[in-house]
């Protein structure tokens, strides 16, 4: 069983922030320890209090890099040199963070620091640098470890994938949304551009195999029966490129981005191979403190709500909102987690057991708007529990 701890949060205002404690309720004590923090000793925490006995799943990314093995030939040898002058040196590059070692680098004076899953050249941190042109941008190895990551104050945001237009709904950021005490402060759309890369040299008729995250995979499938590629997959795109560099693979490419193809050091065999030219991807930024609403511009607020059981009662929900003329662009259930099923017992016709639900739901407001704040206590009134996972910006960007 998992421990249940207060997260640690302090002032970023000053270079050695105050420390204080905020309860299970997520309300701060307003105790405040005038400590001096030291980020270098922070580096060798462990929140064994937050992470419980929670385990990371390996990941290839954290397996020791193999060196290119060199041809015996003259030859073979010049070009294999050649090859590897194109490849940048992996070892410099971030390591991903973990949800078991959030370890991190001291603060970096007032550079806004942004996690993400995945390694250097994935789509998230792309989206990260769309959010925030001048940040640092930090690796994690999985969605929850940049989830702790920004409560720990170990980064300022995070950048996470909600749904894909083509994949559909990121399930497992859903949950990890109500799991966690974050405050979504912003969205990114963003189109996902798949490129087939390959080593210098390579040809891409020379190339018999394809290794990507599943979902690239299966949004390139025309073009790669066409070309008929076997497929692997691998924890992410990046990833992938980062695989075909450090094992010196000819016969094999990876599905992933331009920007991929630059930090590994591979040449863009074929541009834009996914069979859906309109793959838009939309990210959340995730922070510890909201952001006040406004209406000067367009809001969109995201919400989670459970209902108890009856006839009509989604239907009543929904119309809290289309009585005040308030639109939904999001609305995504998932099971309960703490209670899975519910039993009707009906004396006449036996018991039946159901999913219980949580409903998430984007409606286009802000909460700065009289109309969402009486939609919203409208909705308390037969809602079993509700809550608001935050008020932000719409990105409006063109694509």
């Amino acid at each position: 069983m998992a421990l249940k701890a207060g997260p640690i949060w302090g002032s970023s205002v000053y270079p050695h922030p105050y420390l204080g404690l905020t309860g299970l309720d997520g309300r701060r004590t307003g105790c405040f320890l005038n400590l001096r923090f030291d980020f270098e000793r922070c580096r060798k925490w462990e929140c064994l209090a937050v992470l419980g006995q929670r385990a990371a799943i390996p990941v290839e990314d954290e397996k020791p890099l193999k060196a290119v093995a060199e041809s015996p030939g003259g030859a073979d040898k010049a070009k294999e040199n050649q090859s590897m002058a194109f490849h940048r040196d992996l070892n410099s590059l971030p390591r991903p963070l973990s949800a078991t070692d959030p370890s991190s680098s001291p603060i970096r004076g007032w550079i806004v620091r942004v996690a993400y899953q995945g390694v250097p050249g994935a789509y998230s941190e792309e989206a990260a640098m769309i959010a925030y042109p001048k940040c640092e941008t930090v690796p994690c190895d999985d969605f929850e470890a940049a989830f702790k990551a920004v409560e720990l104050w170990l980064v300022d945001k995070a950048v996470l994938p909600i749904e894909n237009s083509v994949g559909g709904s990121i399930h497992r950021n859903y949950d990890l949304l109500l799991r966690h005490r974050l405050h979504i402060v912003g969205e990114v759309q963003m189109v996902v551009n798949h490129c087939l890369l390959g080593l210098p040299g390579v040809r891409k008729d020379e190339i018999k195999r394809v290794i990507s995250h599943p979902q690239a995979l299966t949004q390139c499938d025309v073009t790669l029966n066409e070309l008929g590629l076997i497929r692997i997959t691998a924890e992410d795109t990046a990833g992938a490129a980062q695989i075909v560099a450090s094992d010196g693979m000819k016969d094999t490419g990876a599905i992933a981005s331009a920007r991929a193809a630059v930090i590994y050091g591979l040449n863009i065999l074929e541009e834009k191979i996914q069979d859906d030219c309109d793959n838009i991807t939309r990210f959340l930024i995730l922070a510890r403190e909201p952001i006040i609403p406004g209406l000067e511009r367009p809001y969109k607020t995201s919400i989670v709500f459970s209902l108890d059981e009856g006839p009509g009662v989604l239907f009543k929900a929904l119309a809290v909102f289309a009585l005040r003329d308030i639109s939904l662009s999001k609305i995504e259930s998932r099971p309960q987690r703490k209670r899975p099923l519910r039993i009707v017992d009906d004396s006449n016709k036996g018991s039946a057991k159901y999913f219980d639900y949580l409903f998430y739901i984007d409606f286009e407001a802000s909460m700065a708007d009289p109309r969402a704040q009486h939609a919203l206590s409208h909705l308390q009134e037969f809602a079993t529990f509700m809550r608001i996972l935050g008020c932000y910006p719409v990105d409006k960007k063109p694509l």
